[in-house]
């Protein structure tokens, strides 16, 4: 867990309605380590003009994340899909009242080594024989007999991930349907040192990894049968890269809001959600996603105020 705070600076959240006030006290965010790195960007930022609120940010992945969310034991949990029945029941019997904020728009990306130079591009066809249950597929030649005879090590998401559901339905084309025998991390870093120390190695999470770990890894274009498509902000925003694009969500508890560094931290958040979402190398929402972010802000606030 990352504790975050900062000294001095000027208050950069003087469109909250907390201006003007200093606030103590801590915000508690846990969940998807995809969405880590944006709500750290938010908190270190928040930190300028309140230095005196610590904002800790948990990694337990989305589902970990949202069985703390809906016992009451954080503020925030960060998501990389939608909350699911299951979750939302688990929080209704709790009394956590809650709304969906999309904050960011991500890019799943699959990376190989960078010493391989045959998978440029991989279609959703290809990335299904590899991942689906009961794949036999041990070695890339097996993948497409043009590639060489190299063993194939895959890396990916942990299934209490987000970025495991995501990746599972939309390469797949069922959720949590995936083969067992690869390496499984809620952290995107041992995913990246896997496929980095291994020639053969295959693997997949959010672009903003990616970003930070270019010069280690390769990002693969992907296939649906229009052609290759890299994953990247314009790719992404026009929506040409698929199926792997998809919003990144932060679900605030009404009851945090009835704290004063709670609800400066949210509205913070959501105010200044593109700056955020450019720190941390995330895309940005669009106009259409931007009025629905601060319409959802409006209703937690209700919420919070009943």
């Amino acid at each position: 867990m990352m504790l975050l705070a900062a000294c001095g600076g000027q208050n950069t959240g003087s469109d909250t309605s907390t201006e003007g006030r200093e606030l103590t006290g801590t915000v508690k965010v846990d969940g998807s380590s995809t969405v880590a790195p944006l709500s750290t960007a938010a908190a270190e930022l928040f930190a300028e003009g309140q230095p005196k609120v610590q904002v800790t940010i948990g990694t337990s992945g989305t589902g970990g994340g949202f069985e703390k969310f809906c016992r009451g034991e954080t503020d925030i949990s960060d998501a990389s899909r939608p909350i699911k029945d299951e979750e939302k029941a688990a929080c209704e019997k709790n009394g956590v009242k809650y709304e969906e904020f999309t904050v960011a728009n991500d890019a799943l990306t699959v990376v190989v080594n960078k010493n391989n130079t045959w998978a440029e591009c991989l279609t959703v066809e290809q990335l299904k024989k590899i991942w689906e249950p009961g794949s036999k597929i041990t070695n890339w030649n097996q993948a497409d007999p043009e590639f060489p005879d190299e063993p194939l090590k895959l890396f990916g998401a942990g299934t209490d991930s987000g970025t495991f559901d995501y990746f599972t339905e939309a390469i797949v084309g069922k959720q949590g349907a995936s083969r067992t025998d690869y390496s499984p991390t809620e952290d995107d870093n041992v995913t990246v040192q896997g496929v980095a120390g291994s020639t053969g190695g295959l693997g997949y999470f959010g672009f903003s990894y990616f970003e930070e770990n270019a010069d280690k890894l390769k990002a693969v274009k992907i296939d649906t049968g229009n052609g290759c498509v890299a994953p990247s902000k314009e790719t992404t925003q026009n929506g040409t890269y698929k199926p792997l694009s998809r919003p990144l969500f932060i679900y605030p508890s009404a009851k945090a809001l009835q704290r004063p560094e709670a609800l400066a931290f949210v509205e913070y958040y959501v105010s200044r959600h593109k700056e955020i979402a450019q720190d941390a190398r995330f895309i940005p929402l669009n106009a259409a996603q931007e009025q629905e972010l601060r319409a959802d802000l409006e209703k937690l606030k209700e919420h919070a105020g009943s």
